[in-house]
């Protein structure tokens, strides 16, 4: 292929495609991304360009001297996104195995994997030490969701997640280090040269970085830049302080842009959710296009390369280094035993191993180092068997120990009032895991009267994750008497929970005209087919009307439902094959047969009694009666 623009189009057709179809049929995407790779590349080889040097890899030969430059681009902006989720405040609250995950938990999977590298996959000890340290990561990319799927308890939770979030940068600074030391070494330094040398080139890129991301901050929140602009310009700054610290040191951006990422995540700027959710999408865009491009790049030689070896060292990282690092690491740290079992299992790689593999792979090779290319085939061999491994056991391993929920997906309401007071305990009565969320004690009240589980704080605190398990909920109903409050958090947790999994409650009347409405954008689904405010729902509540419950069936189908129901009630939800289904104004529901529907009512009207009328209708049934004493008795007079 020599059209480049046919080239981009087609990767990033793959690549986007492939996560489409893991967020529709609940997939993991990196093994897709990979397929999809390896079937346009060493399979199909459309990506070979017909003048190429025999033996060259088909992406490097498609892109020449520009391939090395997008996946190193591509690295950094990765690197300064993980950075940019690192708080330090939100690991104060963070239990101590979380702590000891990362020391000594690092060291120690940085020191087994090396040897086994070395002993087993046969790599010299250089290429094992870099490798070992891109082992350390355990993607955030690709555990996070595999934790949303699984449902797994709030414990085991926090462990695999800050461990992948805080270690996705550890490892390829690892990484970093080893192959500087290399470089150095092999200039002809002593050891003390190469290692003051490496303290003195680590110690300006993290310098470097940190003045970027202080700058980045200071630029910021003075307001010297608009909001429109502000994500382009950290992209831009990033990129400009990749290039420079590479000028001061070679590969010491990537060092750089990492620290720059933790100094702006640690930094009070107002906008820095909007900041992560730009840099996130972009993170997606260029992990979906370079996974591609890495994957399309392997050749059927590097594949062959996967000899014994190889699956041996796959078995000894699999059920040694892992289980041992955790075991090691977490004595003391007060873990049941069948958490240190889970977490012991459950450590998949992601697109920072692949991209930091071929990446430092590349360099080695350049470099003299005939183990660079095995670094990028066995990279991709530890993706595919934990992630597949991983993927596919990580939900019946946590059901067995008992680490998982077996509950359906819960209900979040955010917001106590004495309509959503009613409806939890009526969810709770019909077995949907179901807490309210609200600022007020008060307000909570009645919910607690109710035994409806709550949670008493500000949802939108940053220390919320630390107390609620967002993962254990597939819906939010945003159902405040403040309206802004109602969208802020549609918008806040949009990102985590998804925006169709969103409803919120008017708390006015719906009106398009006037001027004081919020825009439909910053909010999520109208809660309720009507859109009826919250005021008129919390009068329905005291005028009576009651939550009803129906299994429809072809004895009671919808069309007499709907006819029973009348027009004014409300249906709110149904149950679908287990599946909620929530009434809204964007997406109307339509009742089937095996459907159980829940509708507010209004209340029951009771008939007074009518003694006339009574008396007339039991006059009428007694004269039949009379009437067929008289003829059974005539002919005996007679």
């Amino acid at each position: 292929m020599e059209n480049l623009v046919l080239a981009f189009a087609i990767i990033g057709a793959l690549g986007i495609g492939a996560q489409w179809l893991a967020w529709r049929f609940n997939l993991p995407a990196i093994v897709l991304m990979a397929l999809a790779g390896i079937i346009a590349g060493p399979v199909l080889n459309i990506f070979a360009a017909p003048d190429a040097v025999p033996g060259t890899p088909p992406m490097e030969a498609l892109f020449g001297e520009f391939y090395r430059p997008i996946i190193a681009v591509a690295v950094a902006v990765i690197l300064f996104e993980g950075g940019l989720q690192l708080n330090f405040s939100e690991l104060r609250g963070l239990t101590r195995g979380v702590r000891r995950l990362v020391f000594p938990g690092v060291p120690i999977a940085w020191f087994l994997a090396a040897a086994a590298g070395y002993l087993i996959a046969g790599l010299t000890w250089q290429a094992a030490l870099l490798f070992g340290g891109i082992m350390v990561v355990t993607g955030p990319t690709v555990i996070i969701p595999l934790l949303r799927q699984s449902k797994l308890n709030p414990r085991p939770a926090t462990l695999l997640k800050w461990e992948g979030i805080i270690n996705d940068p550890l490892g390829a600074l690892l990484a970093v280090l080893v192959y500087e030391f290399l470089m150095l070494g092999d200039h002809g330094g002593t050891s003390v040269d190469i290692v003051s040398s490496l303290i003195l080139g680590s110690a300006l890129a993290l310098g470097f970085g940190f003045a970027f991301g202080r700058f980045t901050a200071t630029t910021f929140r003075r307001g010297w830049a608009p909001e429109y602009l502000k994500p382009p310009i950290l992209l831009a700054l990033v990129l400009i302080c990749f290039e420079l610290a590479n000028l001061i040191q070679e590969e010491g951006g990537l060092l750089s842009v990492t620290a720059m990422g933790v100094t702006l995540a640690n930094s009070r700027i107002a906008s820095i959710n909007d900041l992560r959710l730009f840099k996130e999408n972009i993170t997606i865009v260029l992990v979906s296009g370079v996974f591609i491009i890495l994957t399309a790049n392997l050749t059927m030689e590097s594949v062959r390369s996967l000899d014994w070896s190889a699956f041996w060292f796959l078995v000894v990282m699999l059920l040694v280094v892992r289980p041992l690092t955790v075991f090691l690491s977490t004595i003391g740290a007060g873990l049941p035993w069948k958490e240190r079992l889970l977490v012991g299992w459950i450590a998949p790689r992601g697109i920072v191993a692949v991209a930091v593999s071929s990446f430092f792979g590349a360099s080695l090779t350049a470099a003299g180092y005939l183990d660079g290319d095995k670094l990028i085939a066995l990279a991709f061999a530890m993706v595919f068997a934990t992630v597949v491994l991983h993927g596919f056991t990580i939900s019946p391993l946590a059901k067995a120990l008992g680490l998982a929920s077996r509950e359906r997906p819960g209900v979040l309401i955010v917001g106590a009032s004495p309509f959503s007071a009613a409806l939890a305990a009526k969810l709770k009565e019909m077995e949907v895991p179901v807490t309210v969320a609200d600022a007020s004690w008060r307000r909570l009240r009645p919910v607690r009267l109710a035994n409806v589980p709550t949670y008493y704080g500000e949802i939108l605190s940053e220390v919320t994750e630390h107390h609620v398990d967002l993962n254990r909920f597939g819906y939010l109903l945003a159902l405040g008497g403040n309206e802004a409050h109602n969208a802020l958090v549609a918008t806040d947790l949009a990102p985590e929970m998804g925006r169709s999994s969103i409803y919120q409650v008017n708390a006015r009347g719906k009106d398009e005209e006037d001027r004081k409405a919020l825009s439909y954008t910053l909010q999520g689904r109208t809660f309720l087919h009507s859109g009826v405010a919250l005021d008129e729902l919390v009068r329905r509540h005291y005028s009576g009307w009651i939550f009803q419950r129906t299994k429809l069936s072809e004895e009671y189908p919808p069309e007499q439902y709907k006819k029973d129901l009348g027009a004014e009630s409300e249906i709110i939800l149904i149950i679908r094959k287990g599946e909620i289904l929530f009434a809204s104004q964007e997406v109307p529901l339509k009742p089937d047969i095996g459907d159980t529907v829940l509708a507010y009512i209004p209340k029951p009207t009771e008939q007074k009694p009518d003694k006339a009328k009574d008396k007339a209708e039991k006059a009428k049934a007694e004269k039949p009666k009379a009437d067929a004493q008289s003829t059974e008795t005539g002919p005996a007079k007679a």
